[in-house]
């Protein structure tokens, strides 16, 4: 697992791409809609650069045997009220390699990820009943709410999510206030 450096970003940009047309052309609810290309996802994930560049999102790449099978992004909140969270985003595992515990080592890295950026709230949102949201609450996430209608699908409906969060226990930044 890595934490992608600036300087490592953008030569990893093509695998990234790769995992998020997977996503899509596999109908997960990440943003985008059929068609979706290689050319659109690379486009996105190029907009992340300053982001990740200045350190308020971080890009973990997940690689077996040489190969991207998932990912994760970990967004900084930025505000000063709210330098003890972070949302979680993105979290990708290439089609063929599911069910094989990726999505936890995904999430395992970006609690790690977390803690070691001094966050302790972590937030997320999903797909309403979906595979992702099962694993979500079977790693400790407590369910927040659903929102109806919230993202379109590839067939075109409304679907709701569900938002989900992680308290990592420290309270060193409660203290504070």
């Amino acid at each position: 697992m890595e934490v992608l450096a600036a300087e490592r970003f953008g030569a990893a940009v093509p695998e990234l791409a790769e995992l998020l047309v997977d996503a899509v052309d596999t109908g997960a609810s990440v943003g985008f809609l059929p068609p979706f290309t290689a050319v659109d996802a690379e486009r996105w994930w190029r907009t992340l650069t300053a982001d990740v560049s200045a350190g308020r999102v971080l890009v973990l790449l997940l690689r077996v045997e040489g190969r991207a099978v998932g990912t994760a992004q970990l967004r900084l909140a930025q505000l000063p009220n709210a330098r003890h969270r972070a949302e979680v985003a993105k979290v990708l595992v290439h089609s063929s390699a599911r069910r094989q515990g990726y999505g936890r080592a995904l999430m395992d890295a970006v609690e790690t990820a977390a803690r070691n950026a001094g966050r302790h709230l972590l937030l997320l949102d999903t797909l309403s009943g979906s595979d992702a949201e099962r694993l979500y609450a079977r790693l400790g996430w407590t369910r927040a709410a659903e929102i109806p209608g919230y993202a379109a699908v590839p067939n075109g409906r409304l679907a709701a999510t569900t938002i989900y969060y992680k308290d990592l226990g420290s309270d060193s930044l409660r203290r504070k206030a």
